[in-house]
């Protein structure tokens, strides 16, 4: 009796030490592959590439384009030609392009096909989205080393076209593209933001259009543009609608200002900087204007462009790639012809806190390549992404809006030249806004700037934006905007953009600067549970051994 109870007893414990096993045998493999998730979020490391040393003509190669267009069909066209044009030099390799609306779209895309290995071959796009897309093993190709080479790199010798050198780059856009140590696009258009100006409203209302615009000039003339007759209209214009101010990009609009005020916004290493006083007083600033009704934005009220060339709109901040839909004979428009009000048009830089010292955003879409199996058919890529930067491309898509092309080649080049010097020749080509906003960024170049880019550098982009955006549509609500609304909306931005995620980077070895994504609190969690499963079945394992020795004595 005295050993059947042994083995009885035996029996349970082995069935309980069984089921207790497989619970810790679950709970492991879960927290390997939260591990193998989480671990996405990691440090990015190089990619790698090299060129062959000879091109293979006697094979077809088949490469993707992903582009934005803003259903203009002149860009459209000029795509077309650009690639007809390289495919007429190299028959041998084909090219599909897809076209967006907008970047965004191809940066979701992009992120989805990088998962199955269908990324585009070519593709533009900004740097802030570059360095997300970094976080995929090997994904975009590194330009160092292919730009240098001297058989198919810029000006190579192998190169069946008359591209640009590196040198020919203007310096400024090219290191727009440099992430950490290393380039990984071609800069292919640049544009920055003006202020279009109802000139003739603003001497209305007794106010001379300075040539530096400052905050307090447009934020002085916006409040007295609110001023209405007894019937309700406004003075200025005699309309139902007038909304004096009105911006575009909210995220340039802060990051702009707080460069203007040398405050914080983020580091290169990653460190978020941009919930601090300046912000806050700036958005008490907006504040105050939106109560006025002096101020609205882009995603509240629609384009600053219909707005202003109806007689509703006194300030206009947009990019100056969108010169062609402003003023009074824009060219371009969304609005009824009937609507249009006659008035003059004047091109200023965005409002300064210093007008000797302006800073300004420089933007625009660069090129990247994605890296494949073949190298030949990278190779294909490359050459193809060069193309886009010979004078007849750059030159032609630059005077579709107020773009400026990326290369001295170009903009020396006698067709631009005589391009600029017809200014106002005809409303269209030449139309005299769209040339006025290129000549600002061309006089400006050194004055502009650009935010750090890193793994998450597009969220606290998109903070920012988001900041203005809820203090506007709050106040508009009657919304109290206070100490204590501030500090909720620190808090809900933060979540909805989660930058608490976000941790510093650190350089590795060859001098690669990474960004870390930090990890939840539930996967940090599940870690320590991990380690702990560790830590019995190590258990588990000795009381095996020490019942079987016992079994054996038995």
């Amino acid at each position: 009796m005295i050993n059947s109870g042994k083995r009885s007893d035996t029996g349970v414990l082995r069935r309980i030490l069984f089921s207790f096993k497989k619970l810790l045998c679950c709970v492991f493999i879960l927290g390997l592959c939260m591990t193998a998730l989480t671990g996405c979020h990691g440090t990015r490391e190089r990619n790698e590439f090299t060129l062959p040393d000879e091109f293979d003509t006697s094979r077809d190669y088949e490469i993707t384009f992903w582009a934005k267009n803003d259903t203009n069909k002149t860009q459209t066209d000029i795509y077309a030609k650009a690639i007809s044009d390289f495919e007429a030099l190299y028959p041998n390799i084909h090219v599909t392009i897809r076209l967006y609306t907008d970047y965004g779209r191809i940066y979701n895309d992009v992120i989805t096909n990088i998962s199955t290995n269908t990324t585009p071959n070519v593709c533009i796009t900004y740097p802030d989205h570059i360095a997300t897309y970094l976080t995929g093993e090997n994904t975009v190709v590194p330009l160092d080393a292919v730009m240098d080479d001297k058989k198919y790199g810029l000006g190579g010798s192998e190169v069946n076209f008359d591209g640009p050198t590196r040198k020919e780059i203007v310096p400024k856009f090219l290191g727009e593209c440099m992430i950490g140590e290393h380039y990984y696009a071609l800069p292919y258009m640049r544009s920055t933001e003006a202020c279009y100006i109802n000139k003739t409203y603003v001497e209305a209302l007794g106010y001379t259009v300075p040539d530096e615009l400052t905050w307090d000039f447009v934020w002085e003339v916006s409040d007295a543009a609110t001023a209405k007759n007894a019937d309700g209209t406004y003075k200025v214009n005699g309309q139902n609608v007038m909304i004096p101010f009105i911006y575009k990009s909210t995220d340039n609009m802060m990051i702009q200002y707080l460069a203007q005020k040398d405050a914080g916004y983020t580091t290169a290493d990653g460190d978020i900087l941009i919930f601090n006083d300046t912000a806050f007083d700036f958005l008490y600033e907006i504040k105050n204007h939106v109560e006025k009704g002096a101020f609205s934005t882009f995603k509240i009220s629609s384009y600053p462009a219909n707005f202003l060339n109806a007689g509703q709109c006194i300030f206009a901040i947009d990019s100056t790639a969108g010169s062609t839909w402003m003023g009074s004979k824009a060219p371009l428009s969304d609005i009824a012809a009937d609507m249009f009000v006659d008035f003059e048009t004047v091109v200023r830089t965005i409002p300064q806190c210093d007008p000797s010292a302006p800073k300004m955003i420089s933007q625009g879409p660069s090129i990247c390549i994605f890296n494949k199996e073949d190298p030949q058919e990278v190779l294909a890529s490359w050459l193809f992404t060069q193309y886009m930067l010979t004078n007849d491309v750059q030159t032609a898509y630059a005077e579709t809006e107020g773009y400026v092309p990326v290369t001295t080649k170009a903009q020396e080049s006698p067709k631009y030249i005589d391009y600029l010097a017809r200014s106002g020749e005809d409303n269209k080509e030449h139309y005299d806004i769209k040339i006025l906003a290129t000549r600002l960024l061309l006089d400006n170049i050194t004055n502009t700037f650009v935010t750090p880019v890193f793994n998450g550098s597009a969220s606290v982009r998109d903070a920012a934006g988001q900041m203005i955006e809820n203090v506007t549509k709050s106040v508009r609500r009657k919304e109290t905007v206070d100490a204590a609304y501030m500090e909720k909306l620190q808090t809900d931005i933060t979540s909805l953009y989660r930058l608490d995620r976000l941790v510093p980077a650190s350089a590795d070895g060859d001098g690669e600067t990474s960004v870390k994504t930090e990890l939840p609190k539930a996967s940090k969690a599940l870690l320590i549970t991990l380690c702990t499963v560790w830590i019995l079945l190590a258990g588990y394992g000795i009381y095996t051994l020490l019942l079987k020795l016992k079994k054996k004595k038995d």
